[in-house]
């Protein structure tokens, strides 16, 4: 099992982080929360506080993850504050409009730069610090939707497309450092990025169910985790899909 004591949070206000994070102070860890929105970071800090003891520190910093300039400072500021680093959980992103995004490239590589690009610059400073101290977990939100290109969604999938295959080489490059990189695979989860959906079907699943999965997977160091389980089988078989169905198919 990996020690989950000093543990940074990137886009710490989003609903899987923030449950995430309650789920880490309860096992014990000092919580270091980066996000964009500081009347809900500052919300979020106090409330971790509380549930916190005394043994544990709890801080956090508004930042626009999109400025990769900063990134360094970023991770300099919460491992001084931690008195090191064990473990990194990435959350931030967005749900693109995809409609918008086939009408404006500009509008396509913000969701790009946001989904993937950003993330790649954390994890491209993460790596080498974990590297050389020869330990930690470093986890990061994808979806479902990079496993495969559909109409619906095919730049966010695009995005987190590449993100994934980073992820992989991440893990393939760190497995010998003693680091370990978690791909989060989430389906459908009830969130306010998710608020203009359908919920009606039975594939949705609650912010406090995947943050369950996620602490988990951290804890063991597993590589990829589908959440919840049932989208590994889903993902398998829409992977499997001859190309000349899946392109007459409305996904």
């Amino acid at each position: 099992m990996n020690s989950l004591k000093r543990v940074i949070i990137f886009g710490a206000t989003s609903a899987i982080a923030e449950q995430s994070a309650r789920r880490l102070v309860a096992r014990g860890a000092s919580v270091y929360c980066i996000g964009r929105n500081a009347t809900k970071l500052d919300a979020m800090v106090c409330d971790l506080r509380v549930r916190a003891s005394d043994a544990q520190r709890i801080d956090g910093k508004v930042a626009d993850l999109l400025d990769t300039a900063d990134h360094g400072h970023l991770l300099d500021a919460a491992e001084h504050f931690l008195g090191g680093v064990d473990a990194v959980l990435i959350a931030h992103g967005t749900l693109p409009d995809q409609k918008a995004c086939e009408a404006s490239f500009e509008q396509t590589r913000k969701e790009i730069d946001t989904n993937a690009v950003s993330i790649i610059s954390l994890l491209t400073l993460l790596a080498n610090r974990l590297e050389q101290q020869r330990s930690g977990v470093i986890a990061v939100i994808s979806s479902v939707a990079g496993d495969r290109g559909r109409q619906s969604n095919y730049v966010y999938g695009a995005a987190k497309g590449m993100l994934s295959i980073f992820l992989q080489g991440l893990r393939n490059r760190l497995s010998r450092s003693n680091v370990h990189v978690v791909t989060i695979k989430p389906g459908f989860v009830d969130t306010p990025m998710t608020a203009a959906m359908d919920k009606s079907g039975a594939l949705w699943a609650k912010p406090e169910q995947i943050a369950e999965g996620i602490v988990k997977a951290m804890s063991q160091g597993r590589g990829e985790v589908y959440l919840p389980w049932f989208w590994y089988w889903i993902m398998l078989i829409i992977r499997h899909i001859p190309e000349f169905v899946f392109k007459r198919m409305s996904l």
